[in-house]
């Protein structure tokens, strides 16, 4: 009987941790931008663009998903959420705040090849323009996003 109950206990515990590991973190968005890079670089641009159309798991889990832009032209390649977006230049399209973040994204992509942007985004599992914040890494040529929404 006491071996039923720390198994119980034990099972419920993981449970509960998974449940709290729902959440994306930043090192969930850094990991998803990390393996849309590989897969780049091992398969090519458009077998990564595929992916994020056909919301691979791999790339779309819930409100963390992954997205791409062309650096140079600013061109949408590729949206889970929003297909309406792809093969447009957005660039200088501000977010709620008046905040031309796409560009900040292409300019930190250029300079670094990596980093940090906040903004205002629609969730797409609530609906609503929320706080985001998107890890951006450059790889040939292309720009990969993968953002959270911030607790409010």
């Amino acid at each position: 009987m006491k071996l039923t109950a720390t198994v119980v206990a034990t099972a419920l515990a993981l449970s509960c941790a998974g449940a709290l590991a729902a959440e994306p973190t930043e090192k969930d968005a850094i990991a998803m931008a990390e393996r849309g890079a590989a897969m780049v670089k091992a398969k090519g641009k458009e077998e990564v663009m595929k992916r994020i159309t056909a919301k691979d798991p791999e790339f779309v889990q819930g409100s963390l998903y992954i997205d791409m832009r062309d650096v140079k032209t600013g061109i949408v390649l590729a949206h889970p959420y929003n297909p309406s977006i792809v093969g447009k230049d957005l660039t200088d399209v501000p977010d709620a705040n008046g905040k031309k973040y796409r560009r900040e994204i292409i300019e930190l992509a250029a300079a670094k090849g990596k980093g940090w942007v906040d903004y205002q985004y629609k969730n797409p599992t609530t609906g609503k323009i929320e706080p985001k914040t998107t890890y951006i890494l450059l790889v040939d040529g292309v720009v990969l996003e993968a953002g959270l929404y911030k607790k409010q």
